[in-house]
């Protein structure tokens, strides 16, 4: 046993109880469903059953009144028998299709609209007598035995509660008329029937609450199984450093070959560097890439192997650094500082070509 059962002491995670209802695991009571299918047997008994008695009493009559009239032929007594069978099914259709509405209700209420292929798989492990002898003797199946047997038990004494009254008066019965008895076999069935529902509608309240208890705990999980699911959704976290760690290795050797093409390097001078861009056909100046320490020191490095102008001003740095990103414009708070700066870079260059054109002096 890798893990014993005491140590799931954690609450089932959402992907858990997903994959649980996928399965058709799901917290349900059976009493629910004998409730629902009680009270519909018993809509059917007092407000369908005089009707249904009724058509079925006149579809036989007919037959009875007309025995004399039968004949005994084969074809002749196939066809009454499908006739009446038909009859008296078409009369019982829509006792019974409540009856299905009712089984269906029951669980819909308490599960909802579940579809598990996963039921049907065939699972070897479950065909082996010694884990089925264990399943039939488990602490599960000695439970529902005590709750049947307790079922049984509130059952007769609501009946017995229910139908002991009218015992002392059955002897009125023996000299009633027909129809007066009837009636009042319908009184006693309805309350019979009425205090049934009662009991069941308490027993089921009960058990549909420790359905969901039993099932809640049986979901628990170890921190080990909260770790393996964290690893399974998020990834192994040693794997994420180190794909994150290739990330920013690519981000940053993308970010230096922006640097030969900055405008300017402004820098701290030692701790910050960051290259700015800047052309005519843009709405501002962009940045292009910027560091600190190492990185700094690196993109000074390049900027001078590659002539671009490297300009300290440790303010403007700094801020910069702090407030835009890689490939962002700058902000219009920080305009008139890199302008001055951008100025005075364009004026150097202007010089620097206007001294190129007029060449050295003549000795």
């Amino acid at each position: 046993m890798s893990e014993e059962a005491g140590s799931k002491t954690e609450e089932p995670t959402a992907k858990r109880l997903a994959e649980s209802r996928k399965r058709g695991q799901v917290a349900q009571s059976r009493e629910v469903n004998h409730l629902f299918m009680l009270g519909a047997a018993s809509v059917v008994v007092l407000i369908f059953g005089p009707l249904l008695m009724t058509r079925v009493m006149t579809l036989c009559r007919a037959f009875l009144e007309r025995a004399h009239e039968l004949t005994i032929e084969s074809d002749s007594l196939a066809h009454l028998t499908t006739e009446l069978l038909l009859a008296v099914g078409f009369a019982l259709f829509l006792p019974l299709l409540f009856l299905l509405a009712a089984a269906v209700a029951g669980n819909l209420s308490q599960v909802g609209f579940l579809i598990s292929n996963q039921i049907f798989e065939i699972d070897i492990s479950k065909l082996s007598p010694i884990k089925g002898f264990g399943r039939l003797f488990s602490m599960r199946q000695v439970i529902e035995l005590i709750k049947s047997m307790i079922k049984i038990a509130l059952v007769m004494a609501v009946a017995y509660g229910a139908l002991w009254p009218a015992m002392t008066s059955i002897d009125t019965f023996v000299g009633a008329d027909m129809a007066d008895t009837l009636l009042e076999l319908l009184h006693l069935m309805k309350r019979f029937l009425i205090a049934i529902l009662c009991m069941l509608l308490a027993l089921a309240v009960l058990d549909y609450l420790y359905q969901r208890w039993e099932f809640a705990r049986s979901m628990r999980m170890s921190k080990q199984e909260l770790k393996d699911e964290y690893k399974q959704q998020e990834g192994d976290p040693v794997i994420k450093a180190r794909l994150r760690k290739l990330r920013l290795e690519r981000a940053r050797k993308r970010m230096m070959k922006s640097v030969p093409t900055a405008t300017v390097v402004v820098t701290n001078p030692t701790h910050y560097a960051v290259a700015l861009k800047y052309d005519r056909t843009m709405t501002a100046p962009r940045v292009v890439a910027k560091g600190m320490d190492l990185i700094a020191l690196r993109i000074r490095d390049i900027a001078r192997e590659n002539s671009v102008p490297v300009v300290e001003n440790a303010p403007l740095a700094r801020t910069l650094h702090a407030m835009v990103e890689i490939d962002r414009d700058i902000l219009p708070e920080h305009y008139k500082a890199v302008a001055e700066i951008i100025s005075f870079v364009m004026k150097l260059k202007a010089n620097a070509v206007g001294a190129a054109r007029i060449g050295p002096p003549v000795g």
